[in-house]
């Protein structure tokens, strides 16, 4: 994890294949929240990291430094919490399921913080900060959708001036694993903005465009079997083939065939 000077505490971890995980909650982690934006201190980003997120790093050097380099990496997965348990926290119960996580801040903060969303197809990000807003009461700051193509610099530039001038208290990012992860990083040191959050399709499940599994399926392990039935051609080869080495890497680690750095 990145260090910084900060008064905020540091919060529990453990490592899955050399990628530090935070041990918590999404009560622990909405409490972290407040207390980042409290501080108003330099921009902090979390990524909501699962079995694929962890299995990317494996294959992605820059990827693996983005997430090492993350402020909080919560387990939006039941292998990362299954294992979170056998590394010595019972106390995982649940899986920090980025759009749970989003709904959960919202109500439980109302209108007390600005909010800006970033990120999904043209329009979502608009409807979401729509329906958040008339579920929760929370205050819209801006909206954004980029195009699905590299910014060019200069509007990269407007971007980011966009976003802080309507300074938000915090930046939820929709651009799934692992480009959100990279615009976070790469954009950190220039926004104004406390808190920075990567939560992929939650933009498409919390404004009902996707159907999310059923909660008994949700919790325990069993999303993946849902996604995959619902989206075969683009999703095969994450749970099938990333799935599979993910479990073997696992393998190789608890019983210390393999030491992962």
């Amino acid at each position: 994890m990145m260090t910084t000077t900060t008064t905020v505490a540091p919060m529990p971890e453990f490592r899955v294949l050399g990628i530090p995980v935070n041990a918590v909650q999404i009560p622990e982690v909405v409490a972290w929240m407040e207390e980042c934006i409290a501080e108003r201190g330099p921009a902090r980003y979390v990524a909501v990291t699962g079995m694929h997120g962890v299995t990317e790093s494996q294959e992605n050097a820059e990827f693996r430094t983005m997430l090492k380099e993350a402020d909080l990496v919560v387990p939006d997965g039941m292998p990362l919490v299954w294992l979170g348990r056998w590394r010595g926290f019972p106390h995982l119960a649940r899986r920090v399921y980025g759009p749970e996580l989003m709904e959960t801040f919202c109500r439980e903060t109302g209108n007390k913080y600005r909010h800006f969303f970033y990120g999904g197809a043209p329009g979502v990000a608009d409807h979401l900060a729509q329906v958040e807003h008339e579920r929760y009461g929370i205050r819209i700051a801006g909206t954004w959708c980029p195009p699905f193509r590299a910014l060019t610099e200069e509007e990269d530039r407007e971007v980011v001036s966009r976003i802080n001038q309507a300074a938000p208290d915090v930046l939820w990012v929709g651009l799934s694993t692992p480009k959100q992860e990279r615009w976070m990083y790469e954009h950190r040191d220039r926004l104004r903005v406390p808190l920075l959050l990567g939560v992929g399709a939650a933009f498409d499940l919390n404004t009902g465009r996707l159907q999310q599994a059923p909660a008994w399926m949700r919790e325990n392990g069993l999303e993946w079997l849902f996604r995959l039935l619902a989206e075969p051609k683009r999703l095969w080869r994450r749970y099938l083939v990333q799935g599979s080495r993910f479990v073997w890497n696992v393998l190789l680690e608890i019983t210390t065939l393999r030491v992962y750095e």
